[in-house]
């Protein structure tokens, strides 16, 4: 979260321009389409926690590389877009094996709380990881910003190598494009899942904002505002989730994330509209906290209805949508920013997520009216893996 606030800033300080900081984000758009579907293959065939070890290594490196780039006289930009893109690209091979260790690791009537601690562990990192990338920025510098984040993941390092091993069904297939298309049609024949993800991608791509967050800083007080502003939506989410006992008691998933990415539109709404920094800050923290629930129970369907051995491949797929969606959001939105101003691209984005939500519903009748009691068909479970 310090270089996913750091590389924009860096973008906007060295070019001045919002459209800059939205193709920083078409740059990162290719291997988010693409490299999610690899990574989906290799979950399903290799150890999950080795490559999830692997591609932390990757970070790590990527990270160490900024640091050199902005200890320079003269920083770079271009390599601001090529680590941006190489760190999209690692994302897209961790994602689904980390994902897909949730299953392997926690009981089946756990999931839903798993899926709850899990968004507890990534809010507490994007509330603290965004105020504190904007303190730092504004106080000891982007190099000392990169370099902390190298020495979290240093520590991660360390932490994964005292995760059980998530090896791969004896029979796992290996990784090929007929099985990567297997996913595909395992996706496409289930109408609850084309609704999880479509919803999703509707959501982020119509009200996604923090492209437009460094020039909103810029007029609201600088860096330190900028913090604040990245780290609203996670606030918001991390009181979701600590309150979040109540989604043991629902059952329809599905309109429960249709209404969760409504509310969604609607805060980022306030956020352009809002008269000043703080009932910004509250909006931000209510789509937040909307994201967040949307987030739990899409979690829950991934979990509690997808085959083990399908497991890597739909999270690739989830991958996809997860991180496509905000990426053209920012897309849009930056390029919409630099055209009509920041308050018309944010309000527009956030009302046509509203009607697109309602429309996608719509469209998925079987997604909209999923209830969990009704699924009954297996998961087909393997074995539990040893400790080591």
């Amino acid at each position: 979260m310090l270089t996913f606030v750091a590389i924009p800033y860096q973008v906007y300080d060295l070019t001045g321009s919002t459209l800059f900081v939205g193709l920083l984000a078409l740059a990162e758009l290719p291997p988010l389409l693409v490299i999610p579907f690899l990574g989906g293959a290799f979950a399903d065939a290799f150890d999950r926690r080795r490559l999830v070890w692997l591609t932390e290594l990757g970070f790590l490196v990527c990270s160490s590389l900024l640091v050199v780039n902005a200890l320079l006289p003269d920083p770079q930009a271009w390599a601001l877009f090529v680590l941006g893109t190489a760190i999209a690209a690692i994302d897209g091979l961790q994602r689904p094996p980390l994902d897909a260790m949730t299953p392997r690791l926690v009981e089946r009537h756990e999931l839903t709380a798993a899926s709850a601690l899990d968004s507890f562990r990534m809010n507490i990192a994007t509330v603290a990881g965004p105020a504190l990338a904007g303190i730092l920025i504004a106080v000891a510098g982007l190099p000392v910003t990169y370099g902390l984040d190298v020495l979290t993941f240093v520590a991660s390092l360390v932490l994964l190598a005292r995760v059980r091993a998530v090896p791969p069904p004896p029979d796992a297939e290996r990784p090929s494009l007929r099985g990567i298309a297997e996913g595909l049609r395992y996706a496409k024949s289930r109408q609850e899942l084309l609704g999880t993800y479509g919803v999703d991608m509707v959501a982020m791509f119509f009200a996604m904002p923090m492209a437009l967050f460094p020039a909103y800083a810029e007029r609201l007080g600088g860096p330190g505002v900028l913090g604040l502003l990245y780290a609203a939506p996670s606030a918001g989410a991390l009181l979701a989730t600590v309150t979040s006992g109540w989604t043991g008691r629902v059952h329809r998933h599905g309109l429960a994330v249709i209404l969760a990415a409504g509310a969604w539109g609607v805060g980022v709404t306030g956020f352009g509209l809002a008269p000043n920094l703080w009932l910004a800050l509250a909006c931000l923290a209510f789509a937040g906290g909307a994201d967040m629930v949307s987030g739990t129970f899409r979690a829950t369907i991934w979990n509690t209805t997808i085959p083990d051995h399908l497991r890597g491949r739909l999270a690739g797929i989830e991958q996809v949508s997860y991180a496509s969606g905000p990426t053209l959001g920012n897309l849009r939105a930056g390029t919409l920013g630099s055209l009509i101003g920041l308050k018309a691209s944010v309000v527009s984005g956030g009302l046509l997520c509203v009607v697109g939500v309602a429309a996608t519903a719509l469209l998925l009748p079987a997604f909209r009216s999923y209830d969990a009691r009704s699924w009954t068909e297996p998961l087909a479970e393997p074995a539990r893996a040893p400790a080591g």
